[in-house]
């Protein structure tokens, strides 16, 4: 009998074999072919050894980073960040995620799986880098959407071939030129006033008064001139007497700057009685400093520009309207803010009783001139960008950094305190490049991480068009993408080329 021996004796297979009795051998499935991975070989830490086959005396040093998963997006873009929705206008490639980018302010703040409360949008960035450019083709690509754009003082008259391309003349102010426009205008809100009832006409009368006394407030605080509870009521009876509201005019009329000042110059009995002052010569030494700041309104620099009745007929269904500002250059940063002032006053009251369904765009183009002429001038646009839910614009606002806008006083005052909330009533914002010097303003006014700050200082800054967009607490590296017809509307070096884009 033949024996089956092993290393270690025999097994039960054998043993049982020696009396006769078999198993049944167990069919084994052939194994898988091991399939070749990407490594098949291990390399030392250093390297392989042998001539010639880079290995490494010392291991390469490593650098070690701590962020949260907000900023990991940033500094490794092959982790995307979260997407917005699909809708609003096309505006390029965002470079995280490797999709398209779109912009909807409105949209943003109906969906309430983004963290935008408002649809304003702040737009900053160095001369040059595209930020006129991103606004334009934002506001055509919207047309589409049903949006219509009002540019609330063109300072540079950039948006003048968009207007004409659209079938538009812009409106330009200046002196020595026929258009004018009242900031104290009533807007729709006189209309049919006579129909009105007592109720209704009370509202309105409400909201009229108090945008004439912002407006008013800002005027005469931008010559360092107090409006306290004095002024304001001298002034707020000057307007009720000469609307007819005072004496229950069933139709109102319209009043100007210069007829506010010469009633406050020359003040009725009734104006005496109305503010409480014991004789004419008591009101006149008590709003006399007023005056004088009303006075300069009327014959200084702007005189004949705002001091009478609206002459231009804007008409609010064309897609596009533009007042241009350029004229006034000249006179000076005031001048053109005091003018940003009575624009922004008169646009509220255009748009004070929208139809529904009327969105629009209201681009607001070197506001920091405005907010230089103090706190109370910023307490208009201060209303618009909070109201901008309400009346469902998308208030935009340009500058070429945040501490433009923080130059209305001294560190401590209330206009810097009004112009940094200004800043977070803006939930999306646009940075386009900027330098090295603005990365650590960019941290202290925004919140900026170290990261996103060199995005702005470094990305950004070499490419026109490029932008870090912060949708809420959201980033995203995005590059605007023009065609060819946005490009040649959106051209705004024409003074140092003599031409168009090549």
């Amino acid at each position: 009998m033949t024996r089956r021996l092993s290393r270690r004796g025999r097994d039960v297979a054998v043993l049982l074999d020696d009396f006769g009795h078999r198993l049944p051998t167990a069919l084994s499935a052939p194994a898988a072919p091991r399939e070749r991975g990407p490594f098949p070989v291990l390399v030392p830490r250093r390297g392989p050894r042998g001539r010639g086959r880079g290995r490494s005396a010392t291991p390469a040093p490593l650098s070690v980073w701590r962020m949260t998963s907000e900023q990991t997006p940033v500094a490794w873009p092959l982790i995307p960040t979260p997407g917005l929705p699909p809708t609003g206008a096309q505006m390029g490639i965002d470079l995280l995620s490797g999709g398209t980018f779109y912009c909807d302010p409105v949209g943003w703040v109906t969906d309430d799986a983004i963290p935008v409360t408002n649809p304003n949008v702040v737009v900053f960035g160095k001369p040059g880098r595209g930020k006129s450019a991103t606004v334009k083709a934002f506001a055509l690509r919207m047309l589409g959407y049903g949006y219509r754009t009002l540019i609330l003082g063109d300072t540079k008259d950039e948006y003048e071939p968009l207007c004409r391309e659209l079938g538009v003349e812009p409106f330009v102010i200046g002196s020595g030129l026929p258009a004018r426009v009242n900031p104290l205008a009533f807007g729709p809100l006189g209309y049919r006033w006579e129909r009105l009832d007592a109720t209704e006409a009370r509202r309105r009368e409400a909201i009229i008064f108090a945008r004439w006394l912002v407006l008013l407030r800002g005027l005469v605080g931008s010559q360092s001139v107090p409006f306290g509870p004095v002024e304001e009521t001298a002034v707020g009876e000057a307007l009720r007497l000469l609307t007819g509201y005072r004496g229950g005019a069933t139709r109102l009329t319209e009043p100007t700057i210069p007829q506010l000042w010469r009633a406050l110059d020359e003040p009725p009995d009734e104006l005496v009685a109305g503010c409480r002052y014991a004789d004419r010569r008591h009101f006149l030494d008590a709003t006399r400093i007023l005056r004088d700041a009303l006075g300069a309104l009327v014959k200084g620099s702007l005189a004949g520009l705002f001091d009478d009745h609206t002459s231009i007929d804007v008409d609010w269904r064309a897609p596009i309207q533009s007042l241009s500002l350029s004229r006034l250059e000249p006179l000076g940063d005031q001048a053109v803010g005091i003018a940003l002032t009575c624009l922004n006053s008169w646009g509220q009251a255009m748009r004070e009783i929208a139809d529904p369904g009327d969105l629009r765009i209201v681009v607001r183009d070197e506001t920091w001139r405005q907010m230089r002429l103090g706190a109370e001038a910023m307490k208009s646009l201060d209303a618009n960008l909070r109201l901008s839910r309400r009346d469902a614009d998308v208030q935009i606002l340009l500058a070429h950094k945040p501490s433009d806008m923080l130059t209305a006083g001294d560190a401590s005052s209330q206009a810097v305190a009004i112009a940094r909330d200004l800043l977070h009533l803006c939930d999306t914002r646009v940075l386009h490049g900027q330098d090295q010097a603005v990365g650590a303003e960019l941290g202290t006014l925004l919140g900026l991480t170290p990261v996103a700050q060199r995005v702005v200082t470094d990305w950004a800054l070499a490419g026109k068009g490029r932008a870090l967009w912060l949708v809420g607490d959201r980033p995203f590296k995005v590059q605007t993408v023009l065609t060819e017809p946005e490009l040649r509307l959106t051209y705004t070096n024409d003074a140092l080329t003599a031409g168009g884009p090549a």
